[in-house]
């Protein structure tokens, strides 16, 4: 087998070092590197992940990519999927226990993560694993060596050390002993006063720590013992599993391994965390003219971490760009489209790309429409019920609309029914904000109507993220 000619060390720590929050420890990476140098044998760079959810967006793919660097570099890119600590449920940063998942659903979910995270690293210099493999086999003997870790240590986790303060605090206000109301005769009933008249509300019991979730810590910790890992990459937020990693690992007599931890990502507010909950993410199976236009949409300020965290650029490479910015060389504006194009043709290819780009262009700097829109059409049938449909692919997507049988109806209402928004209360907030344009007319009044009654079509624009899209009233049956 022929060996791996690796770059210089100070070359590789350089590439590997860019956008990274914290190394523990730095002196053991370069050992590990030089070690790797000498003897031609590429390090073990292990990424987790709990397949807990079926998509991800660019927030997710921060730490994907640091594994894929370690990847350029020529090292070996472990990608474990959690499929036996999914069923666990990862406490990490939950105020309350979360709920396990069925095998079923974590198979599913790790198929379809997988077919997105190999638009980044290379499927055939990647080793997928299941750790199913050897947590599944461990026997009652092996999990109670593995348990013989101190308490203590592990309620130092800061979501932990909170969530068993709150639960005392919950029972010094609270009776430790409640008699069971199924259990308690009528004439012992008198016997003992109604909590609720005295006390308030219970605590929530989510609020306690369950025995399983104090094992989670200890498993993933065993996962890097059976990769023999050398590197753990995670988010800031799983430090302290990297570093039971490191700690079981010594207790097993490995070398410790280096652990890595990535900043979290800022979503497009330039506020908060990069989140589907909070709208200000961008999903990386999103069609390629949206992903470019939320890109374009980000502050100015956003996009040197963007550079940093998303993409594949030197670090010597982005502070020149800053440069030639500050000194008026280059404008913001280039350096963003150099970004979302970038990241589109990562996920999509250069001729997405290309299209993206124009596409931004003729709407967003030539004012023009689009060459091609989504059209979304409504139709009314018998009884006064609306119906939508649009189609997706060469399918027909259709839904009953919950709309006044008038046919005159707010625009607000109108879009909340076509999920085109979260709600009617968020469609009045786009209103009030000036975010949404009706045929190139800013919609300035929340109680504007729109009349289902009469065949149109509109040019409708929410927000400066979406692109336009066409509704077309008819009033016909729908085609079903």
């Amino acid at each position: 087998m022929a060996q791996t000619k690796f770059k210089s060390v100070e070359e590789q720590l350089a590439y590997l070092k860019k956008g990274v929050a914290e190394i523990i420890r730095e002196e053991d990476l370069k050992a590990k590197l030089e070690k790797s140098l000498k003897t031609g044998k590429p390090l073990r760079a292990k990424l987790g992940v709990d397949p807990t959810a079926p998509d991800i967006h660019l927030g997710h793919t921060v730490v994907i990519r640091k594994l894929k660097h370690f990847q350029d570099m020529g090292h070996t890119a472990v990608f474990l999927i959690g499929d036996f600590t999914a069923m666990v449920g990862d406490p990490t940063g939950q105020s309350e226990t979360r709920p396990p998942l069925s095998r079923e659903q974590v198979n599913a979910n790790a198929q379809t993560y997988l077919d997105q995270v190999f638009k980044i690293l290379d499927r055939e210099k990647t080793e997928i694993r299941y750790n199913s493999e050897w947590l599944d086999r461990l026997t009652a003997q092996e999990i109670i060596k593995l348990c013989a870790y101190p308490l203590a240590r592990i309620l130092e986790r800061e979501d932990f050390r909170s969530r068993l303060a709150a639960a005392q605090d919950a029972s010094r206000q609270n009776p430790p002993f409640q008699p069971f109301e199924e259990t308690i005769t009528p004439p012992m009933r008198a016997s003992f006063p109604d909590p609720r008249s005295i006390q308030g509300p219970h605590p929530k019991r989510q609020a306690s720590i369950s025995v399983h979730e104090l094992l989670y810590p200890l498993l993933v910790a065993y996962d890097s013992v059976e990769l023999k890992a050398d590197v753990e990459l995670g988010a800031t937020e799983q430090k302290f599993n990297l570093l039971m990693g490191r700690e079981i690992q010594r207790e097993y007599d490995q070398e410790s391994q280096v652990c890595m931890t990535m900043p979290i990502l800022v979503g497009l507010d330039g506020q908060r965390k990069m989140s589907k909950s909070l709208d200000n993410y961008v999903g990386i199976t999103e069609p390629p003219e949206e992903m470019f236009g939320k890109l374009m949409s980000i502050p100015d300020s956003l996009m040197w971490s963007y550079l940093e965290l998303l993409t594949d650029r030197t670090a010597n490479v982005i502070e020149n760009l800053k440069t030639n910015v500050q000194a008026g060389t280059t404008h913001p504006k280039q350096v963003k489209v150099s970004l979302a194009s970038e990241i589109v043709r990562e996920f999509y290819g250069e001729g997405a790309a290309t299209e993206a780009t124009q596409a931004f262009q003729r709407v967003y700097s030539d004012r023009q429409l689009p060459l091609e829109m989504r059209e979304i059409t409504i139709k009314r049938a018998l009884g006064g019920v609306f119906f939508s449909y649009e189609k997706q692919k060469e399918i027909i997507h259709s839904r009953q609309l919950s709309l006044s049988s008038s046919g005159v109806e707010k625009w607000t209402r109108v879009l909340a029914s076509l999920e085109e928004v979260e709600s009617v209360a968020k469609a009045e907030q786009l209103i009030k904000g000036n975010g949404l344009d009706v045929d190139g007319k800013t919609v300035t009044d929340p109680g504007a109507r729109v009349d289902l009654n009469l065949s149109a079509a509109y040019i409708v624009k929410i927000g400066k993220k979406k692109p336009p899209f066409r509704i077309v009233v008819e009033g016909v049956e729908p085609p079903f």
